[in-house]
């Protein structure tokens, strides 16, 4: 952990926890960490978006649907923070490094089973979404070079998510801009055949990701065995524990099921934009890219809420675990609201980024438009879920999540977007409905006090 972030530290009085200054500290490096991740996906985009639509519209097909088959596991592994930070807000730190050992072996062999299940049906899978031919080919071409890198980010998501319950988030942040580095130098060699390389066009790009994901994992993997910390918080190898397992699986199955259900719904969504035409795709992808910027950012304040409310609910202190969402959602707000503000001011030079059709752009700008309120209502889900996962609060916002995205969210769009003609501007409105009345419940989960009744 780093000192300066322990409620300890720097003479810090009981008074101050949970308050704004402390939720920015943590989250600050957090946020620039998940926009940095996020910048593989853009660098990924802005890049094969020279080669075309068709070619842009795969990548972002691909993305979507490769991390709704793994969000399962990607969701479950994050579920070691939890248990961290609820250790080490008690005074217990070498239970720290076993919890995410446990982690480690509940997650890494069902992302190498997933692997290899996918690898030999990839083409057979991705015509039965429906996408049209070209569109299809490229996805192939994508997915198949960058599977592999799947293991590789199982490793990191478990390691981001140990630090972070430490409130070490610096940690995550320079392995995340050293991972970066080496995709986006890749992408530019790999992808136009630059330097001697060969020209590989999207298959350079699932390469470039492939790659850097494992340059990440192998950083964390010596960290996370570094004399300091191992000494720390005992992270010496330990054998699998079938009731720690267990015990985890309780709290982190249900983070990671919320995750898939949220992201099966949402690649669906994509399915339908899909077949709405490449343009429209285009368009979709473009706009998701900048969508993910406030994202990351919702995304980086609810992981400083959950380790926050994590250490003072093992700390045994509910009042500052109240001061703690108070202060996440402040801080969340405004961050989202300035980007409102960019959304609805220059939405062509945003769009540009990626894209210089024309088509693609007049699909485009109404698109962030409603993105305007939707990452706005996105935000306060985000933040409000990551404070009842520091609490162990995970089982409700599955529900939920599989509720509303399930029952409203996917049949919503369809009905508006294709049955009544309504397009790819009102598929995406049914989708400010739905984060809106995710949110709206999230929030009053919290504020119910409800996580008080949970024991991890």
């Amino acid at each position: 952990m780093n000192a300066s972030t322990h409620p300890a530290a720097n003479g810090a009085v009981p008074s101050s926890r949970g308050g704004v200054r402390e939720v920015v500290a943590l989250a600050f490096p957090v946020v620039l960490t998940q926009l940095s991740a996020t910048m593989m996906g853009i660098v990924d985009s802005a890049m094969v978006g020279r080669l075309g639509p068709t070619q842009l519209a795969a990548v972002g097909f691909s993305s979507i649907w490769l991390w709704t088959i793994f969000s399962l596991v990607y969701g479950t592994a994050t579920g070691v923070q939890t248990f961290v930070s609820q250790a080490d807000g008690a005074g217990n730190e070498r239970a720290c490094g076993p919890w995410a050992w446990q982690s480690f072996y509940a997650v890494f062999p069902a992302t190498a089973l997933i692997v290899l299940a996918l690898a030999p049906v990839l083409t057979p899978l991705l015509a039965l979404l429906g996408p049209s031919p070209d569109l299809q080919l490229s996805a192939v071409e994508y997915t198949a070079a960058r599977l592999i890198g799947e293991l590789g980010l199982a490793v990191t998501m478990v390691l981001t998510s140990f630090f972070r319950g430490l409130g070490d988030t610096r940690t995550p942040l320079y392995v995340t801009l050293l991972a970066n580095a080496v995709n986006a130098a890749l992408d530019y060699t790999l992808i136009f055949g630059e330097f001697g390389f060969p020209e590989w066009g999207v298959r350079g790009a699932g390469t470039a990701t492939a790659v850097s994901s494992w340059v990440g994992a192998a950083v964390f993997i010596a960290l996370f065995r570094r004399r300091k910390i191992a000494q720390r918080f005992d992270t010496d190898p330990v054998a699998p524990s079938r009731a720690a397992i267990a015990r985890f699986l309780r709290t982190g199955a249900p983070i990671g099921g919320q995750w898939c259900v949220g992201m099966t719904a949402f690649a669906c969504f994509t399915t339908v934009v899909a077949r709405m035409g490449d343009e429209s795709m285009a368009a979709s992808q473009a706009f998701v890219m900048l969508l993910s910027l406030s994202f990351m950012q919702a995304m980086g304040i609810s992981v400083a809420a959950s380790t926050l409310v994590g250490r003072y609910v093992g700390a045994r202190d509910p009042e500052a675990v109240q001061r703690t969402f108070r202060s996440a959602l402040g801080v969340g707000l405004a961050l989202s609201g300035a980007i409102a503000v960019l959304f609805v001011a220059i939405p062509g030079p945003l769009l540009r980024i990626f894209t210089d059709d024309s088509d693609v752009m007049a699909l485009g700008r109404p698109l962030l438009l409603i993105g305007a309120l939707f990452q706005i209502f996105d935000l306060m889900g985000i933040v409000s879920e990551g404070a009842l996962r520091g609490a162990g609060d995970t089982r409700w916002p599955f529900l939920v999540q599989t509720a509303f995205g399930w029952g409203f969210f996917v049949p919503a769009a369809y009905g508006v977007g294709v049955m009544l003609d309504g397009g790819l501007t009102a598929a995406w409105a049914a989708g400010v409905v739905y984060v809106g009345a995710l949110a709206f419940v999230m929030v009053r989960r919290f504020r119910s006090g409800a996580w008080q009744r949970i024991s991890i």
